[in-house]
This record gives structure tokens, C-alpha cells and sequence, in this order.
């Protein structure tokens, strides 16, 4: 991913990559050296770098002598992995030894970075070859002729893009007699690190915005030359902007910008100086390491939403969360590139299209019925027509609240999240089958509802009015217009109020075009005058309100499997027997109604909760297409990035059950046999990222894309910008981004 696309979220972007380094299974590689190997290999080779498992024990692994294990790194041409701050981006390799008893690791010996400038940001880091020596320590009461060592290890490694790897080593090392042979390039290691030296009177002076440094007793040969400055705590300075640096006789003093997203406050900085090094291989010139008191009390810094470092931390302990893929940040296209009034604008472009979209169909329909039933009282007009709106704004405000409070609290949720709940699926599907039982004439709320509650109606139609744009709402809501992602990903990152205004702006678009109609008489005047085609419209409307219930038994059965889609469709006729009784007269009504509560009432006891019940999560599986040889395969951050080292690209197609766009765009454009044709003559790989459910990986790379709903489509490939395509997809516009490649 281009780093400097980071330059507004720089910080955030550490805290996002911290998922890479669990990303990349391991290529295999022979095992080589003269020490024996374990069945694990000890060289993990790729295009971008080669790992191997080294040993250093000159004297015997014995009690009391020096014993050494390190991971070499040798970067390919431009690449470069990093130290333990890495600066504006990036994260520190990272070793997890596995040793006898008897046997312990200590921390890895770092040698002096480099620093990498790329634009206003930079790294800390080592291209060229690189070892990272740890020491191991033996107990006397060590026993066994020699010592098996194993190794975790991950490393991102970064170009203009970076790339997620990691690999398992292990090798033999013997107790008794030497082993030497890797002792040059330990030697070379240990020459490259800094020398712990005392603060000898050297002291750092924090004030707003910057860091005033004067250190003391640095080697004379140094004195009048440029020196780098490394801190090790990551997170306290600005790495790449401009800092100075002077020499007064022997003290050095710089001037260095402070983070304003630092967090950390010490009262005393741990730090590295060495001279500048010029381009080159390997680790920097070897520095000075000092523990240096901090004078005076740190600036207020804006620390970064607990719920982030603690979801990563989560995600490295479990080893499971592999949050972002390796050109997930690479595009321009996020929603942090967009003004608040360019949000506004497409968040209101976006609401007035959505009423083109299937899911607001069946609500429209009603709309017709209530334009016709008062087409010559303009003032009802007009009233209903601000009733509607209001119910569509406060829907959506509602709606953007509680997506923004849930947020807030550490879920990882994006729009239509209400859907990826099995309750409110089922709710809707009540609530819809209840609507299409009316229409059709099966009953009338006046027949069930006591006179009072039934003539509401009739009385407040503005009310009425009102209702309909909440239900408008909470069908319409899944959906994702064009214009309405880069706003909706801006909107979760704005103050509440900002965030809010984006919602309400996108409510005020889906409403606009009944308002302005219900203002505009020519519009009444277009419709036929009332009478008996009404009550077949009527009826006629029946059908795509039990299609939307169709859809979200589709969409159930995805959450809940069979068992729960089944179990609501049962619960759905037994209550349409139900209403249906209500609507008789006498003794009949009273009996029928009695059994078909009691049975509506058992079912729900027994077979109930199989509705809310989610499915265990298994891996999808390959979906062809009509090409032969192209198939979709399940997303996750690891296929992603060992398909993207593979230097293939890769589309992936963020979708939902729910999402009725994702569904039309799944059966036309991505199932166009030009378009597929187009993918496998670029060996495009083809990925599905299912958010159906809760997903928060899927949610985390969304937000790296700058978006928080689906249906996402996203074309990555290393060395290019991450594509971001429209939400309703064209033939000609998926070819084209194809032929960028």
C-alpha cells in the first residue's frame, strides 16, 4: 500500500497493520547448513525476502558461555522490514521461541536502524542483510546433548506496498564442541547495535508540539556531524517531518515534533543516536542507547480509541484476527479524501437514488395508493408529504445514532448492520407477511385491532404518513446507493454532529421525491381520479410485499440454516391463520382464534428458537461461474494476501444476503461471461467476502477501503492503487478497471 496515502490517519495506520504479520502461511523452503534440522525448515524463501534460522555458540551450548539463535533477513532490491519502533507505519518483527527446560530467549539484540523517508512520513527499519540476535541462556541443570530450537517468526515487509509474512523454524544446535560457523555475521550484528551508555547529564524537555533533546558525552568523532534519532517507545514523535539539530561544543540539542496522537508519557525516554547514514545495506551505523530523564511534564496527547489497540492485541494473542489485507489502505478512494459538504451533497444523491433500488419497491407502492386516495385535497398533500419525510429523516438519524453509539462501544458494525441480527430479519418478515395479509384482503386492521387503535387511520393519516417512511426505512436501509458509501465511511468518522448531518442528509434524499410531489399539484392531477382500480392495485401490491418476505427467508436461512428459515415459515402460516380467524364472526372466531394462539404460542416455544439461533460459521465454498475455470472462493485477509504474493490480482466482492443491490449485481455483471472471460485471461483471482453475518474482519477491511456497507467491489494488485468500483456495477466499468492492470 502506498505509505503516503497515510499522511492524514498516519497513526491509525499503525494500529491497522498490526493484523499483517499473522496474514501469510509460510513458503517452503529446504532446510540448509550444516546443523540438523528438525522436520520444520530453517529458510523461508520469497520474492521480497529470504528468513533462516541461525546459531552462534563458539564455545558449546553450555551453562556460562555465549550462546546466540538469530532470524537473518535478506531483503530482495527496495525492501525493507522493521525495527521495534517502526516509525510512521509498519510493525516490528516479531520471535516466539519454543526451547527445552532448561533453556531460556532473551529480547532481540537490535541492531541500529536505518530510516526510510517516503513524502512527510518515515520508517525505521534494515533493507539489505540483517540479523536479529537473541541471546539464549542455559541452565546448569540443563541435560541432553543438544538443544532443539524452534521459532515463530513474522515480519512485514514493505516496499512501495507491503506484504505480510511469516514462517516456522527449528534446527538442532549440539552442547558439546563449537559452533562457528555463522560467527561473521553475528559479529557484523553485534558491531551494528548501539552501545548502552549513561545519560551522563542528558536530559529531554517536553513543551507543546515538540520535544527539546541535549545529550551528552556522544563519541567525540561525532561532534558538528548530522545525527538520526530513534526513540524506541513508537508513538512519541513525528518520525517525517522536518526537526533541527545543533552542536554546542560537546552537547548535542534537536528539536524534534511530537506526535498529537501520542499516548505515552514516560519519565524517562529510552533512545537510540547514531550518525547518519547514508543509502546502503543493513542496519545503520552503529549508535548509542540511553535511558535519559525527561524534564518538566509532557503536553495533553489525543490518544486513539481504546477499541482499536485492544481488538488488535486481541487479534495477535488469538492468532485469528487477520484484520487488514496488504493493499487494503493503497487507494485514494477512501471517505477520509472527502469535505464534509462533498459528504452531505453525496449522501443526498445517494438517498434520492435509492428509491430506484428493489428493496423500497413494495414501500412505494403504498405511496401510489395514499397519492391516489387524496389526489384532490392538496393540503393532505402536503401534510403527508412532511409526515413521510420526517418519519425518514428520524429513521435514519435513529439509525445512525445507534450504528455510531455501538461503534463507540468497540463493535464492529457498518450500515444495514440491524440485518445481520436473525431477530430483526424475523421481525421484518412478520411485519411484511402482516402488510401483504392486508393488502390482499385477507383481513382488516379494523376486524382484529380494537375500534379505537383501528380508526387511527383514518383519523391521523398524517401519522399514517409518518409510518410509512419508518418502514421505508428499515427496508430501504441495507441497500447501498451510488454516492452513499465514501459518504457513509466519512460519516463514522466525523464528530456525532457531523456524522449525523451526513444521515440525515441521506434521509432527506430518499424522501425529496415524494415531498416535492406532494407539493407539486401537476402530480395529483396525473393520477387517475379514484374508484374501483384501487382495491385490484390494491391486491396486485400484495405480491411484492410476500416477495420481500421470500427474500428475507433467503436471508434467515443464511444466519440461522434451514432449521431456523423452516421455523419461521411455520410461525408465519400459523399466524395467518391466526388473523384470518380474527376476522370471523361468533363462535368460530373465538374458537379458531383460541387454537391458532395456542398453536402460535407452542411453535413459538418449541421451534422458536431455532429463528434466532446462528448457524456455526463454516468455510465457503468455490462457487463457479459459466467460464470454465473461474470460480469465486471464499475471502479472508490470508487468502487475499498470498494470492497478492503470488503477484496476481485480486477482486473482491464485499456482499450480503440482505443486500438486494449485491444480489443483482451478483446475477448480472459479475456472472457476464465478457467480464469473466476479461478476469481469466488477467488471472485475476476472485474472491466473496460474505458479511451476512457479523463479521469484524470484513468490517475492518471496509474501513480500510473508506467504507462501512455493501455491496464494495475492490480491485487490488501490488505496485497499483487499490480500484474502488461503484455500487451498482456496469459491464464497461468492471472491463475497464480490468484493463488498468
Amino acid at each position: 500500500m502506498p505509505l503516503n496515502a497515510f499522511s492524514s490517519v498516519r497513526r491509525a495506520s499503525r494500529l491497522l497493520l498490526g493484523g499483517l504479520l499473522l496474514a501469510l502461511a509460510p513458503l517452503a523452503a529446504p532446510a540448509q547448513g550444516l546443523l540438523s534440522a528438525t522436520p520444520a525448515q530453517t529458510v523461508v524463501q520469497s520474492d521480497q525476502a529470504r528468513a533462516e534460522l541461525l546459531a552462534h555458540a563458539p564455545q558449546g551450548a553450555v551453562a556460562g558461555q555465549p550462546v546466540w539463535a538469530g532470524l537473518q533477513i535478506t531483503h530482495a532490491p527496495e525492501w525493507h522490514t522493521y525495527w521495534k519502533n517502526s516509525g510512521d507505519s509498519g510493525l516490528p518483527t516479531e520471535l516466539r521461541w519454543t526451547l527445552p527446560p532448561g533453556v531460556t530467549a532473551g529480547d532481540i539484540a537490535w541492531p541500529t536502524p536505518r530510516k526510510f523517508p517516503i513524502g512527510n512520513l518515515a520508517n525505521y527499519g534494515y533493507d539489505g542483510t540483517v540479523v536479529l540476535p537473541v541471546p539464549l541462556t542455559v541452565s546448569p541443570d540443563f541435560k541432553g546433548s543438544h538443544i532443539d530450537i524452534q521459532l515463530d517468526a513474522a515480519w512485514l515487509v514493505c516496499r512501495k506496498e507491503c506484504i505480510p509474512e511469516e514462517g516456522r523454524f527449528a534446527l538442532r544446535l549440539p552442547v558439546q564442541g563449537s559452533t562457528g560457523l555463522n560467527g561473521t555475521v553475528f559479529d557484523a550484528s553485534f558491531q551494528a547495535a548501539p552501545k548502552d551508555q549513561p545519560a551522563q547529564g542528558s536530559h529531554v524537555a517536553p513543551e507543546a508540539g515538540f520535544l527539546n533533546v541535549a545529550l551528552s558525552g556522544l563519541p567525540a568523532t561525532w561532534r558538528g556531524k548530522t545525527l538520526e534519532f530513534f526513540p524506541e517507545a513508537p508513538g512519541l514523535i513525528e518520525p517525517g517531518q522536518a526537526w533541527t539539530q545543533a552542536w554546542d561544543g560537546e552537547r548535542w540539542n534537536a528539536r524534534v515534533p511530537l506526535s498529537p496522537h501520542r499516548s505515552d508519557s514516560p519519565a524517562k525516554l529510552a533512545l537510540v543516536v547514531a550518525q547518519a547514514a547514508p543509502p546502503g545495506q543493513g542496519p545503520g551505523s552503529a549508535g548509542v542507547r540511553m535511558d535519559v530523564p525527561v524534564q518538566g511534564s509532557w503536553p495533553g496527547g489525543a490518544a486513539a480509541p481504546a477499541a482499536v489497540p485492544e481488538a488488535l492485541q486481541a487479534a495477535l494473542d488469538a492468532n485469528a484476527a487477520r484484520a487488514t489485507a496488504p493493499a487494503a489502505a493503497s487507494s485514494g478512494s477512501g471517505a477520509s479524501s472527502l469535505t464534509l459538504g462533498a459528504a452531505l451533497l453525496g449522501a443526498l444523491l445517494g438517498g434520492l437514488i435509492l428509491n430506484l433500488m428493489p428493496c423500497v419497491f413494495p414501500v412505494l407502492a403504498i405511496k401510489v395508493l395514499a397519492f391516489a386516495q387524496h389526489a384532490d385535497d392538496r393540503r393532505a398533500h402536503r401534510a403527508n408529504g412532511l409526515a413521510y419525510t420526517a418519519g425518514v429523516v428520524l429513521s435514519f438519524l435513529a439509525l445512525g445514532a445507534l450504528l455510531l453509539g455501538l461503534r463507540a462501544a468497540g463493535e464492529q458494525l457498518g450500515w444495514g448492520f440491524q440485518l445481520q441480527s436473525p431477530a430483526v430479519v424475523a421481525a421484518l418478515a412478520v411485519l411484511f407477511t402482516l402488510i401483504g395479509l392486508n393488502l390482499a384482503g385477507l383481513f382488516e386492521f379494523g376486524s382484529v385491532l380494537p375500534s379505537r387503535i383501528a380508526s387511527l387511520q383514518a383519523k391521523r393519516p398524517t401519522t399514517d404518513a409518518f409510518l410509512t417512511g419508518v418502514l421505508a426505512t428499515a427496508i430501504a436501509s441495507p441497500c447501498t446507493a451510488p454516492f452513499m458509501g465514501a459518504s457513509l465511511g466519512l460519516a463514522i468518522a466525523l464528530p456525532a454532529a457531523q456524522a449525523l448531518a451526513v444521515f440525515a442528509a441521506l434521509g432527506l434524499g430518499m424522501a425529496l421525491p415524494y415531498l416535492l410531489a406532494s407539493w407539486v399539484p401537476a402530480v395529483a392531477r396525473a393520477l387517475p381520479r379514484p374508484g374501483a382500480w384501487m382495491n385490484s392495485f390494491r391486491q396486485l401490491m400484495a405480491f411484492p410485499m410476500f416477495a420481500t418476505v421470500v427474500w428475507l427467508l433467503w436471508v434467515l436461512g443464511q444466519q440461522s440454516g434451514i432449521d431456523g428459515a423452516a421455523a419461521l415459515l411455520m410461525l408465519l402460516v400459523v399466524l395467518a391463520l391466526l388473523v384470518w380467524a380474527l376476522g370471523l364472526r361468533g363462535r368460530s372466531r373465538t374458537v379458531l382464534a383460541g387454537l391458532s394462539l395456542a398453536g402460535l404460542l407452542w411453535l413459538g416455544w418449541s421451534i422458536g428458537p431455532n429463528v434466532t439461533r446462528l448457524q456455526d460459521a463454516t468455510p465457503g465454498q468455490a462457487v463457479a461461474t459459466a467460464v470454465e475455470g473461474v470460480s469465486w472462493m471464499p475471502w479472508s485477509p490470508q487468502a487475499q494476501a498470498e494470492l497478492l504474493a503470488q503477484d496476481r490480482a485480486v477482486f473482491v466482492d464485499f456482499t450480503a444476503a440482505w443486500c438486494v443491490t449485491c444480489q443483482y449485481n451478483k446475477r448480472t455483471t459479475l456472472a457476464n461471461a465478457t467480464v469473466l472471460n476479461d478476469m481469466a485471461g488477467r488471472q485475476v483471482a476472485l474472491l466473496r467476502a460474505d458479511w451476512t453475518r457479523r463479521d469484524p474482519a470484513v468490517t475492518a477491511a471496509l474501513a480500510s477501503l473508506g467504507r462501512n456497507g455493501v455491496p464494495v467491489y475492490a480491485i487490488y494488485k501490488n505496485g497499483q492503487p487499490t480500484q474502488v468500483l461503484t455500487e451498482v456495477l456496469t459491464v464497461e466499468e468492471v472491463r475497464a478497471a480490468l484493463s488498468r492492470l
